[in-house]
């Protein structure tokens, strides 16, 4: 039988506590990122959140435009708690390839990695779709090999990059060099830029 990554299976992660890609915290790269971004009105979205340190940064930070979404109810729920600050309507418990609406920037912290590599095609396209003109998708990538049956699934920046060419410009698209300690070397930090030919 064919494991189904669907809303069921990831809630009873959250429930059984197997999250091993949770680090508790944002993490240095995007952090650092969002350190330098002036625009405090831009529209971001946080797909496949978990958790969504990322999203509780920017929130203290002033960002109050930042959407996180989700197909498990529980980090959603988990989250709503821990920032009860945060715009309820801005919790989306959705599937990713169903969300509707334009950003500016959307953030990749795990998301792509917990998805069926058959799906990676279409994740570039819909980020694409999902972004305004001249918008960035930016987060980090595993870029390394996992002993074990995914999720997480590990790939290269070769196999990364045919994805994404067809819709955005590489503005950055190397190894990280302020990982967190874990994942020093096995991961890469991408800032792509929405190609001005494709609509949206």
């Amino acid at each position: 039988m064919v494991q189904e990554f669907n809303a069921a299976y990831w809630q009873q992660r959250y429930q059984n506590g197997e999250t091993g890609w949770d680090t508790g915290d944002i993490t240095t790269p995007l952090k650092e990122y969002f350190d330098q971004l002036q625009k405090k009105n831009l529209r971001i979205l946080i797909p496949g959140c978990g958790n969504a340190y990322e999203a509780e940064y920017l929130f203290w930070q002033g960002f109050k435009q930042v959407f996180v979404a989700d197909v498990a109810a529980a980090p959603l729920q988990h989250f709503a708690q821990r920032v009860p600050g945060f715009p309820k309507d801005h919790l989306l418990q959705q599937d990713f390839f169903e969300l509707r609406g334009t950003f500016d920037l959307l953030v990749e912290q795990t998301f792509f990695c917990a998805l069926d590599p058959a799906l990676r095609p279409k994740y570039a396209s819909k980020s694409a779709e999902l972004l305004k003109h001249g918008g960035k998708l930016v987060g980090l990538l595993f870029d390394t090999t996992f002993a074990h049956a995914g999720p997480p699934f590990g790939g290269n920046r070769q196999e990364y990059s045919a994805y994404f060419a067809p819709y955005f410009n590489f503005l950055h698209f190397d190894t990280a060099y302020n990982s967190i300690k874990p994942r020093q070397g096995r991961e890469l930090f991408i800032l792509l830029e929405k190609k001005d030919e494709l609509e949206g």
